[in-house]
């Protein structure tokens, strides 16, 4: 569903991507990891085409996004650190609108409600006006969102930043269900534990170039921040 073939992209000369070889399938939680200036929101701005690449291709369900850009952005979603909804409308209407910015505007109230449910939302909070949420309850309007878009791909960039425990938890559980339902989803973090958490790949990024591809499966905690801080001090 994603795919990165070579991808670079240069500012001023300086590499912040450098030849990037990735693939996240249907089912796959794919989790970047590595500090500020890494390549991890890079990445995830040349999927969305955001910015254009130096080099390389960007993929999304086979299309190139730099010449198919309106096509491809069919199947994604993107959940930004801080999610922009409209503070003076309810977490129902801004689902409602962003749902019929993407093409899909005969949902009836009950599917809005649905969609808000599925994304762990309370149902009080449904037809609140979104300046009262918490930043957690506004990921989950952008996870409902994705729903909403039957989107194939999700790309999240630090998603659980400046999120509480039990809020980061909740994430990490609506996420393994877009797994488990096909989805593939592509997140840059800095967060070790979420990523061994909910990551059926690991992907460290250090100066714009992916220096390891790990299972977390066959890692427990303490490894997975050992190897990433050997590529952080090499």
């Amino acid at each position: 569903m994603l795919k990165a073939e070579k991808l670079s992209k240069n500012y001023n000369g300086a590499a912040a991507l450098s030849e990037l070889n990735l693939e996240v399938n249907p089912g796959e939680i794919y989790c970047l990891l590595g500090a500020n200036g890494a390549g991890k929101s890079t990445t995830i701005r040349l999927f969305l085409n955001f910015i254009q690449p130096s080099s390389g291709r960007a993929l999304v369900n086979g299309m190139d996004v730099t010449r198919e850009p309106l096509e491809s952005k069919r199947f994604l979603a993107y959940i930004p650190e801080q999610v922009m909804l409209y503070p003076h409308l309810s977490g129902a209407e801004n689902l409602e609108y962003f749902a019929a910015l993407a093409g899909h505007d005969r949902y009836s109230r009950g599917d809005i409600e649905g969609f808000l449910r599925r994304s762990g939302l309370q149902d009080d909070a449904h037809h609140q006006r979104v300046s009262t949420y918490s930043k957690g309850m506004r990921q989950k309007v952008g996870i409902a969102v994705a729903l909403a878009k039957k989107a194939g791909a999700l790309l999240l960039d630090e998603p659980t930043s400046g999120l509480d425990p039990e809020a980061s938890n909740e994430f990490s559980v609506l996420l393994k269900q877009l797994r488990d339902e096909g989805v593939a989803i592509l997140m840059a973090t800095h967060d070790l534990f979420r990523a061994k958490e909910v990551g059926t790949r690991v992907g460290i990024m250090r100066r714009g170039l992916l220096r390891a591809d790990l299972d977390p499966s066959e890692l427990d905690h303490a490894d997975l921040e050992r190897i990433y801080l050997e590529h952080m001090h090499d």
